[in-house]
């Protein structure tokens, strides 16, 4: 007994030293870090955005840099970026603001946005320069509001127009012996075209090339419009290659000029009148955001609802839309009395049809409780779309990549496979002929087949039913705009799939009006925990996905991504996009 007491003591004691040495690195650790970083809004700032930075939905901190105690402070959600600019554009601090256009790594429905808010900045007469060694066309997107645009003169500045490209999977899978037996309803539903084709369809081109057309059409009519020229010039700019330095860039007047970094921090001093030898105080957009955590506003209270990444069964992450979560968050603001009016902001492709559809319904009893607004934000597709489809009124940007109303499932077989490259075979007993239907063990029997695509056009109905009542319209109006077909938000206003162009602000703005409040604040979920709790809470799935991310480089990493996709695909009906793809 007394060995037993020793050792628990021990422990116990081990235990308590383990949790004070634990509690005091961390405090240590935020001490250290918030010294470093405690953000100073001088006279004379310049608030500093940096493009390249993805802005997500919520925000995100540099676990890395919290590690090393640099520093706590958090990448802002999207949302609290278009707010802080608001701010600056009042901050009698904040002289202007330097864009660090190295790339743009938000797409073309946030930037936007984003461009919005810094065109309203502007309106407070303060100054916006952009510079970059290397400058994208995305990055251009944003930057081309600037009051002056600049790059470095043996940099790089791209004018080529758009391209997309998918990647197909068909010739993988014949190699392996894997028949992916697919099914789908909806002609221009091309999210299975990788397994079934070698190259894109001409439904799949024919609608590509019109939403791609759309966006690049409306980069040149804002880039004109911005730097004073004509759409057919700066199309032809493009389509000849004129543009091959930053010199061609500023000859043809889509930039200001060639400077180096201390050229522009010299322009930036002669701005604010400051000396030459001064120190121009820069204020990152993590620092600004630091001094600035309450963003929400006062008043009656709006439930701002994120819901984005793929939409699964059950329970999610931080990265997907697990229905579970968000019937539950959706039923909890929808009886809080003290929540007025709900906003659901969506950047999703879609996902589990099923999923859609236990999330709708609870959008449904949502919006007969109180007004229901919905923001699309990059992507609002497929399974996105029919989330979003019982709402009051839907914003999008005129970039965002939306509709999709289509359905589709595989069943791959996989017994070829399994039998030539494994040596693995199948035998076994059944009671009837559709006792082990979808199995991948075996080729599938047409009796299976049919019974697959009859549920696959069964819940494409019940989408297009959907939509027809969310949006009042006859469904078969509906059919004439669905079959799969993916719209641009400049579209999707014309076939009547959203109400109005705008941001996640204009339908907060809405929400309000439609609930009759003169003042409210804007309650944000699903909520974040602290850095500590997050910390705790990584689990080792994101840490090698985030390391695998380094490691294999952002293009690769998406074929990866992609390469899991497929498993996904296998696990029920799918409202879902094609799989990832980038405009370059």
């Amino acid at each position: 007994m007394k060995s037993f007491l020793k050792i628990f003591l021990a422990s116990f004691l081990a235990l308590v030293v383990f949790c004070f040495v634990i509690f005091f690195f961390f405090a240590g650790l935020a001490g250290s870090a918030l010294s470093k970083s405690a953000p100073v809004v001088a006279e004379k700032s310049v608030l500093e955005i940096d493009l390249s930075k993805k802005f997500d939905e919520r925000p995100v901190t540099d676990f890395q840099s919290v590690l090393q105690a640099q520093s706590l402070d958090e990448t802002p959600s999207f949302y609290d970026l278009i707010r802080l600019i608001e701010k600056a554009k009042e901050d009698k601090n904040i002289e202007g603001i330097l864009l660090k256009a190295n790339g743009n790594a938000n797409g073309f429905g946030n930037s936007d946005e984003i461009r919005n808010a810094l065109i309203d900045f502007k309106s407070s007469k303060k100054f916006i320069i952009a510079h970059a060694d290397v400058m994208s066309q995305n990055a251009y997107s944003i930057a081309n509001i600037a009051d002056k645009i600049y790059v470095t003169p043996k940099g790089y500045f791209e004018w080529m127009g758009f391209g997309v490209n998918y990647m197909f999977l068909k010739g993988t899978l014949e190699k392996l012996e894997i028949k992916p037996q697919i099914f789908y309803a909806g002609k221009f539903k091309s999210a299975t075209e990788p397994l079934r084709a070698e190259k894109m369809t001409d439904e799949n081109r024919l609608q590509t090339t019109v939403w791609l057309n759309d966006i690049y059409n409306d980069f040149l009519v804002k880039t004109a419009e911005a730097r004073k020229t004509d759409t057919a010039i700066l199309h032809q700019l493009a389509d000849a290659g004129t543009i091959r330095t930053p010199e061609d860039a500023a000859t043809h007047k889509l930039i200001d000029g060639v400077k180096y970094d201390d050229e522009i921090k010299d322009e930036i001093k002669k701005r604010l009148k400051i000396d030459a030898d001064k120190k121009i105080n820069f204020l990152t957009v993590e620092k600004y955001a630091s001094s600035n955590r309450d963003l929400g506003g006062k008043g009656d209270n709006i439930a701002v609802i994120y819901a984005t990444g793929n939409i699964i069964d059950g329970k999610g992450g931080e990265d997907n839309i697990g229905s579970a979560d968000y019937i539950d968050l959706l039923r909890k603001a929808r009886l809080d009395k003290s929540i007025k009016a709900i906003v659901v902001r969506i950047n999703s492709g879609g996902g589990s049809a099923l999923a859609s559809e236990n999330i709708w319904r609870e959008m449904s009893l949502a919006k007969q409780a109180k007004p229901l607004m919905v923001s699309f934000g990059d992507v609002a597709a497929s399974g996105g779309y029919y989330i979003a489809a019982p709402a009051d009124s839907i914003f999008a940007s005129k970039n965002t990549i939306t509709g999709s109303i289509g359905v589709f499932g595989i069943v791959p077989d996989m017994s070829t496979f399994f039998k030539n490259k494994l040596g693995v075979t199948f035998d076994g007993v059944k009671t009837g002929p559709l006792a082990n239907a979808g199995s991948v063990d075996h080729p599938m029997t047409e009796q299976e087949k049919q019974l697959v695509q009859t549920s696959i056009e069964k819940i494409y109905a019940d989408f297009k039913q959907r939509v027809a009542q969310g949006r009042k319209k006859d469904t078969a109006y509906v059919e004439t705009i669905a079959q799969g077909r993916v719209w641009t938000g400049l579209k999707a206003k014309d076939v009547g799939l959203i109400d109005a162009y705008g941001g996640l602000k204009t339908a907060i703005a809405a929400a309000a009006k439609k609930a009759k409040l003169n003042s409210y604040e804007v309650k944000e979920f699903p909520k974040q925990g602290g850095l500590l709790e997050r910390i705790l809470g990584m689990d080792k799935t994101e840490i090698a996905g985030t390391k695998m991310k380094k490691e294999l480089g952002e293009e690769y990493y998406k074929v990866y991504r992609q390469l899991i996709e497929v498993k996904a695909m296998t696990q029920g009906a799918q409202a879902k996009l094609p799989f990832d793809f980038t405009i370059n």
